[in-house]
């Protein structure tokens, strides 16, 4: 069985991604990290699912519930200002001998959008792009398998379509789906190899041009 350590598992996008592995990969065991344990009960009988109470940011929790973990797949963004959840994550699979490492980020952290459009990104997103620039920075001096993923601005849309740009590329697109972001995790999870110490954004190509997100 594959064993994979999902953290901030209520997030929104973290539900697509567990209720399409419980699906679609049945060699896959989930721990489901998260503040209140409660607000996952819909699968505390699962027999594939393993839910614990814990703190990112408390590196006791963080390493307690990475033993013996294959993946860990982080879904929140790093905005502490000391990095202390990238910091935790990354402390707590040396440690324990884990390599494999999917962490959520934002576009723009590369000033990679191009336009109107990136102009507009920077002003919302400034404040926090100093911690999700050096949470990036630090996963790629780990010495850690990791991939990066640099969402859009997301929306509830069914569909699953989008491209991916790589860390030196343009960004491609202005937002996309959380069904999408979900369809990538589910590949990398699948496939580790998949993506692995890159930076990729992710995207629905056919929102290049707008200069605003598209809902």
């Amino acid at each position: 069985m594959k064993k994979v350590l999902i953290l901030g598992a209520n997030g929104q996008v973290a539900r697509i991604v567990e209720s399409r592995l419980l699906k679609e990969q049945s060699d896959v065991e989930l721990t489901l990290f998260l503040r209140n344990s409660s607000r996952l009960n819909s699968l505390k009988d699962n027999e594939n699912v393993t839910i614990i109470d814990g703190d990112i940011t408390n590196y006791d929790d963080v390493n307690n519930a990475m033993k013996g973990q294959d993946l860990v797949y982080v879904s929140t963004v790093d905005h502490t200002g000391d990095n202390i959840i990238t910091k935790n994550v990354v402390k707590a699979m040396q440690e324990n001998k884990v390599v494999r490492v999917i962490e959520t980020s934002l576009l723009g952290i590369y000033n990679e959008v191009p336009g109107e459009y990136g102009r507009w990104n920077y002003a919302q997103v400034k404040s926090g792009l100093p911690a999700a620039i050096n949470a990036d920075k630090l996963l790629m001096e780990s010495g850690l398998t990791y991939t990066t993923l640099r969402f859009p601005w997301l929306n509830d849309r069914d569909e699953v379509k989008y491209v991916i740009t790589h860390k030196d590329e343009e960004y491609v697109g202005v937002s996309g789906s959380r069904q999408s972001m979900a369809d990538v995790i589910v590949k990398i999870i699948a496939d580790p190899t998949y993506l692995e110490n890159d930076s990729v954004g992710i995207a629905d190509a056919d929102t290049q041009g707008e200069t605003r997100p598209v809902y």
